[in-house]
C-alpha cells in the first residue's frame, strides 16, 4: 500500500488513513532500527537527493540515515555545495537534478514554498524538510508517533480530546505550521500560548484557539510543546529580553510541578536551555524530547517506504 499522494509537501495533503499508514509503517520499521544490522534491501537502486540549503543537524542526519538503513543510495547536497550560491535559479536547479533522474528529492529551504516549485517542475517524489517559517510534515508526524507511542494507543482514536498547549514563537515556526492542523485534524484540543509580538496575524487559520496566558491553561494540558524562540529569524526585537520571555513561558521546575499529573514536555530541538526549557526540565523523564529524535528516523523511513513503493514483504525480513 502506497500514499495517496505523490509528495509530502505538508500534513493538509494527507489523508487519516495515509497519516494512519505512516504512524503504523514505522512501528513496523522500529524492530529494524533496534537491531544490530539495521539495513532493509527495501529501496535498493533507487537514488535519493538530500537538498539542505539551510542548516539543519536532526532532520538531515535522520533523513540520509533513513535512507541509507532501506538501502536507497543517497547523495547530499549543502547550502555552500548547490549551484544556487552562483546565481543558478532553484528553477534551473531542479530541472538540473531532474536530468540525473533521481526518485526523490528531501528539500530544506529558507523559502517558503520552495518543495512547491520543486514538485512542478520535477518527475520525483519531493519531501519537504521544512521550508522557511512555512511547514515541517515529517516533524509534525514524528510528533504525533511519539505521542502516540508513549500514550501506549494504537490508531488514530486516542488523539481524541488530548489538551495541547504549543508554547512560544509560533510566528517563526515551521513547526507549528504543520503540527498544530495535523493535531487539530486528529481531535486534539490545540491551544497556541505565546505573546502578541511572537503570534501570527491570524493564529485561527491553524485551527486552534490562542492566548497569551500561558499560567492560566498550563495545570489542564496533557502536553506541554515547547517551540524553540528562532533567534535567526527574528526581526525587530518583538521580546524585551531572553530572560523576560524565560520567566514568562519558560518551563522550570515550578511550572513542572504546576502542570498536570502525567502530561508531558514536547520539543522539536534544537533546545535554548534556560529560554523555552530550564536545565532541569530538559533532563526530567517528563520529555519525550530524546523519543521525538528516535521517532524521526521510523517515521522518514516510512514516508519514503511509503512514496517510493518499497517491496511490502521486506519489512518482516
Amino acid at each position: 500500500m502506497l500514499l495517496s499522494t505523490k509528495h509530502l509537501i505538508d500534513t493538509e495533503f494527507l489523508t487519516l488513513e495515509d497519516i494512519a499508514l505512516i504512524l503504523d509503517t514505522a512501528k513496523s520499521f522500529e524492530e529494524v532500527n533496534r537491531r544490530t544490522i539495521k539495513k532493509l534491501p527495501t529501496l535498493r537502486g533507487r537514488t535519493v537527493v538530500s537538498l539542505f540549503m539551510e542548516p539543519s543537524t536532526r532532520t538531515k542526519s535522520s533523513f540520509e540515515i533513513a535512507a541509507r538503513r532501506l538501502s536507497a543510495d543517497i547523495q547530499g547536497f549543502s547550502a555552500s555545495s548547490s549551484s544556487t550560491v552562483k546565481g543558478e535559479s532553484l528553477v534551473d536547479t531542479a530541472k538540473t537534478l531532474n536530468a540525473m533522474a533521481c526518485d526523490a528529492v528531501i528539500v530544506r529551504a529558507k523559502a517558503a514554498g520552495t518543495p512547491a516549485v520543486l514538485a512542478r517542475t520535477m518527475d520525483a517524489h519531493i519531501i519537504n524538510g521544512g521550508d522557511g517559517k512555512h511547514r515541517h510534515p515529517t516533524q509534525a508526524l514524528l510528533d504525533a508517533y511519539a505521542l502516540r507511542k508513549h500514550l501506549g494507543f494504537e490508531g488514530l482514536a486516542g488523539f481524541e480530546g488530548l489538551k495541547v498547549g504549543i508554547v512560544g514563537d509560533v510566528a517563526h515556526s515551521r513547526v507549528v505550521g504543520s503540527l498544530a492542523p495535523l493535531l487539530a485534524r486528529l481531535g486534539c484540543q490545540v491551544t497556541l500560548i505565546a505573546p502578541p509580538t511572537l503570534m501570527p496575524a491570524r493564529p485561527e487559520v491553524l485551527g486552534c484557539s490562542y492566548t497569551p496566558y500561558l499560567d492560566e491553561v498550563l495545570p489542564q494540558l496533557d502536553v506541554v510543546y515547547m517551540l524553540r524562540i528562532q533567534l535567526e529569524r527574528l526581526e525587530d526585537a518583538p521580546l524585551p529580553s531572553l530572560r523576560e520571555y524565560a520567566m514568562l513561558y519558560g518551563i522550570d521546575r515550578a511550572r513542572m510541578q504546576a502542570m498536570k499529573p502525567g502530561a508531558v514536555i514536547m520539543h522539536p530541538g534544537p533546545v535554548n536551555r534556560g529560554v523555552e526549557l530550564a536545565s532541569e526540565a530538559v533532563d526530567t523523564s517528563k520529555n519525550l524530547i530524546l523519543d521525538q529524535v528516535n521517532a524521526g528516523v521510523s517515521i522518514r523511513m516510512a514516508v519514503l517506504y511509503l512514496l517510493l513503493g518499497g517491496d511490502e514483504n521486506v519489512t518482516a525480513a
